[in-house]
């Protein structure tokens, strides 16, 4: 498929495709720069400023997809001035952005995942479609999510539910975490199967605490 191309491509947008390349333990997330199905915007700060800009990003990006195509395609939102010293201020600041990008979507939320972040079958909705969100920044303990500039990753929902479809998932998930361990030593410990515990604790990357509050607010 064609996939929206950047006129430009920046320090930052290498830096990503080189972070990915460099033995990362997603073999998803390689395949996806591998395949040239990867699409990458640069934005100044995670806040109100740069959220309509991202929208509409995003729905060019949506309409470029194939959705019956088992090739991984994933939108990815650099923010490269942004600079965070610690997990929870990189938390604080993912979650403000997708409050203020729902804030502001104009369709409403996918029917095939709940808005409630304390539910098991929650997964983020903007533009009626629903994502699996990947928070990383240069200081995540998770060296998968050590990227080199902060970034929010959006993986479509509806591709996970294809691999389970052609039994795939199961064999693609032991595979990352067994490279993930390889990696780190550990395997991340808030990685959790969809509909086993709500998705949002695994977002920002941070080991979340067990009492850990979400802090999105779902407006009909």
């Amino acid at each position: 498929m064609e996939t929206q191309k950047i006129n430009t491509t920046t320090d930052a947008e290498e830096m990503v495709r080189e972070f990915i390349l460099d033995d990362h333990p997603c073999v998803m997330a390689q395949s996806v720069v591998a395949d040239d199905n990867l699409t990458i915007h640069s934005y100044d700060y995670m806040n109100e400023d740069v959220a309509k800009e991202l929208i509409t990003h995003l729905q060019d990006y949506l309409q470029d997809v194939e959705e019956d195509s088992m090739k991984f395609q994933t939108f990815i939102a650099v923010f490269d001035k942004e600079k965070f010293t610690t997990e929870l201020q990189f938390e604080n600041a993912l979650w403000n952005l997708l409050n203020i990008l729902h804030k502001i979507d104009p369709k409403p939320w996918d029917e095939t995942t709940s808005p409630d972040p304390n539910s098991n079958k929650f997964s983020f909705s903007l533009l009626g479609t629903s994502f699996y969100i990947v928070g990383m920044h240069p200081n995540s303990s998770r060296w998968a999510r050590s990227s080199p500039v902060p970034m929010v990753v959006f993986n479509l929902h509806s591709q996970f539910e294809m691999l389970r479809d052609a039994n795939r998932y199961k064999r693609v998930r032991d595979i990352i975490r067994r490279r993930d361990k390889a990696y780190q030593g550990s395997i991340n410990p808030m990685l959790q199967d969809f509909g086993t515990n709500s998705e949002a604790r695994q977002y920002s990357g941070r080991a979340v605490e067990k009492d850990w509050k979400c802090p999105f607010k779902f407006d009909n």
